[in-house]
């Protein structure tokens, strides 16, 4: 997979429920605990400072308000997978998960498994964050 077309042909292909953003970005809707929950997912394109292009997967989990800086650095600091970083929704500061991988040697059982571990993660700690909610 060596561009974001080939990216969104994949997703299309596989079922995912997807919203188009803008060029190069793409939303897919996930479904969680048996559709008891959902997730925004969001892949977009990115290049590094050499020019050679990523792909960022990334999940808002809450609001920056009330959220204990300290607990998510300390999520950081123990993640294996993914980063937190605060991202920008309609105005607001919010704290998103994410991961950047380099299009090369990116295969399609990878993407899905990004798409699963960042919603899924990031599902769990918007619950965690919200008390149960499920904004996003």
């Amino acid at each position: 997979m060596r561009n974001f077309d080939a990216i969104l042909r994949h997703l299309k292909a596989t079922g995912y429920r997807l919203t188009e953003h803008d060029v190069d970005v793409v939303c897919i809707e996930l479904s969680l605990a048996q559709g008891q929950r959902h997730q925004a997912i969001f892949l977009s394109e990115l290049d590094d400072d050499d020019g050679r292009p990523y792909l960022r997967v990334s999940t808002a989990v809450a609001p920056i308000t009330g959220v204990d800086m300290r607990k998510a650095l300390d999520f950081n600091w123990h993640s294996r997978v993914g980063y937190l970083a605060v991202g920008d929704m309609e105005g607001v500061p919010h704290l998103q998960f994410c991961e950047n991988r380099p299009y090369d040697g990116l295969e399609p059982a990878e993407v899905d498994r990004l798409v699963l571990e960042i919603g899924g993660i990031g599902d769990r700690m918007e619950r965690m964050l919200s008390a149960g909610g499920d904004l996003y």
